[in-house]
């Protein structure tokens, strides 16, 4: 599987990339880890900007390709996965998808001391209904623990193929509050090493560094204002 590390990347390059890996029928199966330069609060698709309180306050502001809340993407490890749903990671059920995914994240989350599960429709103390963010609005298939959500994904599948991608907390922000975290003494580079080791030996899967392509990134460069907010850009 190829991996791809972007960090410190701008929010629209992110979702552009994203985009362009999920509609590339020749792109081998990817897993991206990636960070974000400014602060950046992406919203649902589906997602009103108004639903949002908080949206004014983010450093930059995207909509993603995926559905659910809006997630502050700062002090975090975002990653997405893009390759066939004929890949032995999404035959079947879809909710059997997130638990092997969810699962390999939470044998890593282990080597820092952390015993993260499923919500499995529990009540959380990070639950608020007030807010439109993500991380406020539990589902059966994120990893909670501390009864607080700290790693949330989602998929986008289209033409036989699936982007499935997410946010591991390492910590909060004004914007999302009480919710879990790994540690302030980690970083997303430390948590990738863990995660790709964990990934590794989970899938039986050789995770082989490469650099987007010349055409990978211009297609990200093209697709990319598409998520760039105009309400957010008016207020600029």
């Amino acid at each position: 599987m190829r991996l791809i590390t972007t960090w410190g990347a701008a929010p629209a390059f992110n979702m552009g990339l994203d985009e362009a890996l999920l509609l590339d029928q020749e792109a081998p199966p990817t897993l991206r880890l990636y960070s974000w330069s400014p602060d950046t609060l992406s919203l649902g698709y589906f997602q009103r900007f108004a639903a949002v309180p908080g949206a004014r306050n983010a450093g930059a502001l995207v909509r993603r390709i995926t559905g659910g809340g809006a997630i502050h993407h700062v002090n975090e490890l975002t990653f997405s996965l893009t390759m066939p749903l004929s890949h032995p990671l999404y035959r079947g059920p879809i909710a059997s998808s997130y638990g092997r995914v969810h699962a390999s994240i939470a044998n890593a989350l282990a080597h820092f001391g952390i015993a993260a599960a499923p919500a499995a429709g529990r009540s959380l103390a990070s639950d608020r209904s007030d807010t439109g963010m993500c991380f406020h609005h539990s589902t059966p298939a994120d990893l909670v623990w501390g009864g607080r959500k700290g790693v949330g994904s989602a998929q986008r599948r289209k033409h036989g193929r699936v982007l499935h991608h997410g946010s591991i907390k390492l910590g909060s922000s004004e914007l999302e509050g009480d919710i879990a975290e790994v540690s302030a003494a980690a970083d997303e580079k430390a948590l990738a090493q863990v995660l790709l080791e964990c990934l590794a030996r989970d899938w039986n899967e050789e995770f082989n560094a490469a650099a987007p392509t010349e055409e990978e990134c211009a297609n990200a460069d093209l697709l990319g204002p598409r998520y760039a907010s105009a309400e957010f850009l008016q207020r600029r």
